[in-house]
């Protein structure tokens, strides 16, 4: 046996030994399979075997030692638990034996985790679960989960709109206080908000958008004068209706956007501010801030004001039926429109016209990428995938809201602090890449720096028709920077301009409704609180977030409508590359399908400067925008990837088998 003296000595030992240990802090980085790695506060990543991976979970803060394994490689020991991160995740119910278990849908987690018979919440097998972790597997990698709700089964109606809502934790009802505000608004709140604003009733301003559209921001009027025209831009305005600290704007807040989900989007604000009490609709008072300014003949800017006004649209105008009149094609709703506003969308025509011919030389114009509309059944799954034409009423619109933007922007920018957006052009970190891109496909355009705003939009315009062995315009198009929040104004490189931000869409985008407050807060000293840099992230987080969630579930949804597709071939290009394949979008529909390297005959380079796929002895490329024609293969489930299998190839080597 030990004596004391031997055991104090083995303690002391052991208090030595951790003392004298190096422990680096960094946050879990999990991979698609069971290993991972911790990314170190200092930069460095260390390599987590499987059996160190089961201890954590993604995103866990934690120290780890490091070990020297075979052949001199280092790998991570997990030492301490400093944070878990991940509060709850999705998975669906399973039993095994006397197990039961949740299998997570939560990339990262492969694993199986125990829930103990307590916290079972009566789920049955296959169902989809919420959870939270109820034990963490830090100290014995034996994890456990407690289910706060039971979502429902695959296969029911909805369900994938259900389980993206639960996997991105985002709230399909009001808070008790949102509801108590939304209810105590009503018409004659909005009519107490009139005294002080310019009546604009008696104006002939119209609504134009989609049919099935409630939430209307906006409504246009314009008339010609001797220089050119009087644009006038009418946005409507929540901000009147709800206090900056009230229960409805905190929510907008965390909320950040509506999130168009096919079939059933999930609003910012409650129904009864953003369809009824707040939306331009047709004949009905509303509040508005409006955005007066003078367009050029050649659609230069003249000054511009901001006023707050209540107006009363006279009609609300679909896209066709506008199309129709700007083309000149006679139907019974063209004739009953009144001559004034019949009159306006004509001039408003022609304003738009010269808006986006001096967008077109002295901006940049975004290309017309095809746009789909997906058409849900019964079951809230896809019936069928229709292209979306923009026609000239769409160009109107969107030619009327840029300039709105223009001005605010340019108001903002005169102030201590506004908020903008900003976008930097090409990402920085592939700046050899682009130089050897232009260098070796459009030595002329060497000399342009893209760094800067003028060389940037030289670039990209002198590239927009260039003729070469590779799609140059294309390639540059996937090496663009991600546009961001900022306080000041910088330039939008992206759409040529020196500064941009948004305030048309306040009913669906809480950045234009506290650029709202920002332009009241300058014109008028009306009260408002500012945002923070920590406010700033949260609220980019949350933008990116709900683009990380409609994306989402447009992928479950397409990926199951693709299983109707057959085998027949298909043509569509390629829109994107990898080393280890490359993407195809179909023509008919739009969707995009993966053709894997590995189903092609042959070893495969990938150039990281051109973002061609080169066969290594035959030479054969596949590069952007290539015309291909595939057929479907399959989806792997798991990451709800569409698989395309290429045509020609399997084509080409028959033949070569023949000879």
């Amino acid at each position: 046996m030990f004596n004391a003296d031997a055991l104090n000595q083995l303690r002391q030992l052991k208090t030595d030994i951790e003392e004298s240990k190096v422990v680096f802090p960094g946050t879990v980085k999990a991979t698609n399979g069971r290993f991972g790695f911790v990314v170190l506060d200092e930069g460095r990543d260390v390599f987590l075997p499987p059996e160190e991976m089961q201890k954590v979970l993604p995103g866990d803060r934690i120290n780890v030692t490091e070990q020297e394994v075979d052949k001199g490689k280092i790998q991570g020991v997990v030492d301490e638990l400093l944070e878990s991160r991940l509060s709850t995740f999705v998975g669906r119910y399973l039993e095994k034996g006397k197990g039961h278990f949740v299998v997570p849908e939560t990339p990262g987690i492969n694993r199986w985790i125990f829930i103990p018979p307590k916290e079972r919440m009566n789920a049955q097998p296959d169902d989809y679960l919420y959870c939270c972790i109820y034990k963490h597997p830090i100290k014995d990698g034996k994890g456990q989960a407690k289910v706060l709700r039971v979502i429902g089964k695959a296969g029911e109606p909805g369900i994938e709109r259900a389980l993206t809502l639960a996997t991105f934790d985002l709230a399909d009802s009001w808070p008790a206080p949102v509801l108590e505000q939304a209810d105590s608004l009503n018409e004659a709140a909005v009519e107490a908000c009139e005294a002080g604003r310019e009546d604009r009733t008696e104006r002939a301003y119209v609504t134009i958008d989609s049919p099935a559209t409630q939430d209307m921001d906006d409504a246009l009027l314009a008339e010609p004068n001797v220089t050119g025209w009087s644009l006038s831009i009418a946005i409507a305005d929540p901000s009147a209706l709800i206090g900056p600290e009230s229960a409805a704007e905190i929510e907008a807040f965390n909320r950040a956007t509506a999130i168009y989900f096919p079939g059933e989007p999930l609003p910012m604000l409650p129904d009864s501010i953003s369809t009824k009490l707040c939306s331009l609709m047709p004949d009905m008072n509303r509040l508005a801030l409006v955005c007066d300014l003078q367009v050029n003949n050649d659609g230069s800017l003249g000054e511009y004001s901001f006023h707050q006004a209540v107006i009363r649209s006279q009609a609300k105008l679909s896209y066709d039926l506008v199309s129709n009149l700007i083309e000149g094609r006679e139907d019974e709703d063209i004739k009953a429109l009144p001559d004034s506003v019949a009159n306006s969308l004509d001039q408003l025509h022609q304003v738009a016209t010269a808006l986006r011919k001096w967008r077109n030389e002295h901006a940049l114009l975004s290309g017309d990428r095809p746009e789909f509309r997906l058409r849900l059944d019964e079951h809230r799954r896809i019936r069928a995938i229709e292209p979306s034409v923009q026609n000239e009423a769409h160009r109107l619109v969107e030619e009327c809201m840029v300039v709105a933007n223009r001005c605010a922007a340019d108001l903002l920018a005169q102030q201590p602090s506004g908020l903008f957006i900003q976008h930097s052009g090409l990402r920085s970190d592939r700046a050899d890449n682009t130089r050897a891109l232009i260098e070796g496909y459009a030595p002329h355009l060497a000399d342009l720096d893209p760094s800067t705003p003028d060389g940037f939009r030289e670039l990209m315009k002198q590239t927009t028709n260039l003729k070469a062995d590779v799609p140059v315009k294309a390639i540059l198009s996937r090496q663009l920077a991600r546009a961001e929040l900022a306080f000041t104004a910088a330039p939008h490189q992206g759409m040529g301009l020196k500064a941009y931000t948004t305030f048309t869409s306040p009913l669906r985008k809480y950045t234009d409704l506290y650029v709202h407050r920002l332009i009241k807060a300058a014109l008028w000293d009306t009260p408002m609180k500012a945002l923070d840099g920590a406010k700033l992230l949260a609220l980019q987080s949350a933008q990116f977030k709900a683009r990380q969630a409609a994306n989402s579930l447009e992928t479950w949804l397409r990926s199951d409508f693709a299983k109707t597709l057959g085998e027949e071939p298909m043509d569509g290009v390629i829109s994107r590359t990898i080393p280890a394949g490359f993407f195809v979008r179909l023509d008919v529909n739009g969707l995009e399908g993966f053709v894997s390297c590995k189903t092609l005959n042959g070893k495969f380079g990938f150039d990281p400067v051109t973002l061609r796929l080169i066969h290594n002895k035959n030479g054969r490329i596949f590069q952007l925008e290539q015309a291909v024609k595939v057929s479907f293969s399959g989806v792997e489930e798991e990451r709800r990837q569409i698989n395309f299998k290429l045509v020609e190839a399997e084509a080409k080597e028959n033949d070569d088998s023949k000879g």
